[in-house]
């Protein structure tokens, strides 16, 4: 436990450490088209700049206690933000898309390694009763960094060469390593060296990264008509399967899975994996629907999620005195749920004229639900366990949320693809030669078109093209306002999960008084 000045620098630190890393999980996603222009590559291959990072992030998540007890975690948690920081340089520096591909995998080595360990670091910076508070500190990051990198990204994209979305980092990172280094204290590292479970380790990263490729690139080549997809797939299912064979059968594994004998710890994984679910998917469904059906730039579909963010992060400290001062943390995860359900109840609603004013209330119901999410379930996740135990079971918490978001995104994006079909199907039913409707629309444009100048023949032409590209609009919108039902949905159904888990409190009696007691 810190003091004083000391104590509130290593806050900053870690802060400042996990925004930059979550900032990097979507900044890339607004300048794809930019950086496949400029590289001279496929959209399909660049996309391997967001897949190599986010394969990175889930291998290395749930290996971070284990490096830190081997290596010191001083020096780990120095070393991920050096490791970082000088592979974002190589990023900006990168003169073809492999290269840049590579050096993505190096970041998401790092940065995965900051987000757990920060944790770690910030609980055992505040004392036992002020944790809920360091869970309100540490869900800063995880609630900014994700919202606003779409924003700086865009911001940097349309004003600058693309290569400073990484450049950023430099400066960030090298004071983040400088303070870490002065003001953190020396953690020994064991005495006695323990056996390396190098089984684990592959095992692991065959298990967890051939699934993080499937969950990425399933849906861009078909899931299972692409022969890879079924291999990767076989690969990940053996691979996990006997990592958690090994990892309950040895002394010394890289990952501790009898951590899971915690109920709480259990539970929460389970809903956190429902909130990476549900916070990425709607980051990645909204800017689809703002920017393909509203024609948002990048830059205003991350500004007009700032004011739900801003919200979050205002309350985010006094949800971690609430936790302090002893409320249920379940009942703010009720609170959270109902609050994200409500968003996308609200945002199925919209239509080809919403705007600004349709979107911020429930953008500020998505803002608020996540910090009621995230801050409880960051302190509900490791309540039980021994200080021993935090930093492992902080690891499997974090890569529960990360898996969370690339089942979300990968099912989302299937889910929309096939809504798409079906809209379109019951759409053009009523397109037809035979439709009053149909007809007057399409003369209507053909009207339109020869007023500027078409002649008869080439107006009836651009009249068919304009309906079948009103038809595919109101296809897109269907199918995304099908998706955020479908998150509405996911979320209130985790509301009875939650409200199980709430147990009477023991009462404890002094004299002829009952009172609940507080632990």
């Amino acid at each position: 436990m810190e003091t004083g000045f000391r104590k509130w620098i290593i806050v900053i630190t870690i802060i400042t450490s996990t925004i930059i890393e979550l900032i990097d999980t979507t900044i890339v996603n607004v300048s794809i088209n930019t950086m496949s222009g400029n590289l001279g590559s496929t959209l399909e291959d660049t996309a391997w700049v967001i897949t190599s990072y986010a394969i990175a992030n889930v291998i290395i998540i749930p290996m971070t206690s284990f490096l830190a007890q081997t290596f010191g975690r001083k020096q780990y948690y120095i070393g991920s933000i050096l490791l970082f920081t000088a592979a974002s340089a190589c990023c900006g520096f990168s003169t073809n898309l492999w290269e840049l591909v590579f050096f993505r995998f190096c970041q998401g080595i790092g940065g995965g390694a900051l987000l757990s360990t920060s944790q770690a670091i910030l609980f055992e910076t505040f004392s036992v009763k002020e944790r809920g508070l360091a869970s309100g500190i540490f869900s800063l990051g995880i609630i900014v960094g994700p919202s606003i990198g779409p924003v700086l990204g865009g911001y940097i994209v349309d004003n600058y060469q693309w290569q400073w979305i990484f450049n950023v980092n430099i400066p960030i990172g090298l004071l983040a390593a400088f303070l870490s280094f002065i003001y953190l204290r020396d953690t020994p590292k064991p005495t006695v060296q323990k056996s390396i479970d190098w089984w684990g380790i592959l095992l692991l990263i065959a298990g967890i990264g051939s699934l993080q490729v499937v969950l990425e690139r399933g849906q861009t080549d078909d899931w299972f008509a692409a022969n890879y997809i079924v291999a990767l797939t076989a690969i990940s299912v053996i691979s996990l399967l006997l990592l958690v064979w090994r990892q309950l059968s040895i002394d010394n594994p890289v990952i501790n899975l009898k951590v899971l004998k915690s109920g709480t710890l259990a539970i929460s994984a389970i809903m956190t994996f429902v909130l990476g679910f549900g916070l990425l998917s709607a980051l990645f469904v909204f800017p689809l629907y703002t920017q393909r059906i509203i024609g948002y730039t990048a830059f205003q579909t991350g500004t007009i999620l700032l004011p739900g963010t801003m919200m979050a992060a205002l309350i985010s400290p006094f949800l971690g005195k609430m936790l302090q001062n002893g409320i249920r943390p379940q009942y703010l995860i009720i609170c959270g749920f109902g609050l994200t359900a409500a968003f996308g109840f609200m945002m199925s609603r919209n239509n080809l004229e919403s705007g600004d004013a349709n979107f911020l209330l429930a953008l500020i119901f998505r803002g608020l639900g996540a910090a009621l999410l995230i801050v409880p379930l960051t302190a509900l996740a490791v309540s039980d366990l021994k200080p021993a135990d935090i930093p492992q079971g902080a690891s499997l918490n974090n890569m529960m949320r990360q898996m969370g978001g690339s089942f979300g995104i990968a099912l989302t994006n299937t889910y929309i693809a096939h809504r798409e079909a079906i809209n379109r199907t019951a759409l053009i039913t009523h397109v037809t030669a035979s439709d009053a409707i149909t007809l007057q629309r399409r003369q209507s444009f053909v009207r339109n078109f020869m007023a500027h100048g078409a002649n008869y023949l080439h107006a009836v032409q651009q009249s068919i093209e304009a309906l079948e590209r009103t038809v595919v609009r109101q296809t897109f919108l269907l199918s995304y306002m099908d998706a955020f039902l479908l998150l509405a949905i996911l979320n209130a159904l985790c509301i009875p999960l939650v409200v199980i888990t709430i147990k009477r409190r023991p009462v404890v009696k002094v004299g002829k008084i009952e009172i609940p007691d507080a632990h």
